[in-house]
């Protein structure tokens, strides 16, 4: 399999998920400073991110970044149609590979409206922020196998990637893209919980945290099924038994469930 080494890197829109993704991308060497392009809505952006990041090139004109050997697609869907409209088309000789991070944007999509790239359909989660990244890939039609070796390779850097078929990208997305902020308003909600039962405020946060945080490493280190967590803390007639039954009768279960369900309906309806 021959390799494939872009030496350069465009950014269109560097936002918060692209930077989730580009800075420690940057950390890691993967991706070398001086080969990035990136692009953003205003000057006032730009010239933030040049004070914050001085090694890389940003700029409000998106034509440099386009012009890459790759591209990162990360503004908002509802972007999308303009900035189609406004890139350039592709120079001859290979084609361009447009990695997108759009919420719902099928590849079809994609292919339609950016004509000569090969498309990368992405779904990143934030926790890539910390290296505890989520990634589910759909590959476009043209994808050479060592331009697949490459992708895994850069979303690996921060954290765990599966190549998904396209049609299950919006649940996946529903659970690990939109899910940190399921979680995050338990963890706010238990620690309202802790504040009210007499814990000072910032202590019930960061209890709140460390719990969500040791009860996840449980369940993956050990492999458990969550009910049997749920057992193995459950003593009869005890504490959180009847925690678990004031859950019930508000409706936690259902509400996370049709939660899930609403932003996988979402992402298809933005695609």
């Amino acid at each position: 399999m021959s390799s494939f080494s872009p030496d350069s890197f465009g950014v269109i829109g560097l936002g918060r998920m692209a930077q989730a993704l580009l800075f420690p991308l940057l950390a890691s060497g993967l991706l070398p400073p001086a080969g990035v392009r990136a692009a953003v809505a205003s000057q006032a952006s730009a010239e933030r991110l040049r004070a914050e990041r001085p090694e890389l090139a940003v700029s409000t004109e998106a034509a440099e970044a386009w012009g890459c050997a790759v591209a990162l697609l990360a503004v908002k869907p509802q972007q999308l149609e303009a900035v189609a409209a406004a890139a350039p088309a592709p120079a001859a000789g290979e084609p361009p590979l447009l990695i997108s991070v759009l919420a719902g944007v099928t590849v079809a999509r994609l292919q339609a409206l950016f004509p000569g790239h090969r498309i990368v359909r992405a779904v990143p989660n934030t926790p890539c922020l910390v290296g505890a990244g989520l990634t589910g890939l759909a590959w476009g039609e043209g994808v050479s196998a060592a331009q697949r070796a490459w992708v895994l390779q850069l979303f690996a850097r921060v954290g765990e990637v599966l190549e998904l078929p396209e049609t299950q990208l919006d649940a996946f997305l529903a659970l690990t893209s939109s899910g940190p902020a399921f979680v995050a308003l338990v963890a706010e909600a238990l620690a309202d919980g802790a504040v009210a039962a007499g814990l000072p405020r910032q202590q019930a946060l960061h209890l709140a945290g460390r719990t969500l945080a040791g009860s996840a490493a449980l369940l993956e280190q050990q492999q458990l099924h969550p009910a049997q967590l749920k057992d193995m803390v459950s003593s009869p007639g005890g504490t959180t038994i009847a925690g678990i039954r004031a859950l019930e009768r508000g409706g936690l279960r259902s509400a996370l469930i049709e939660a899930v369900l609403a932003a996988a309906e979402r992402s298809r309806q933005l695609g």
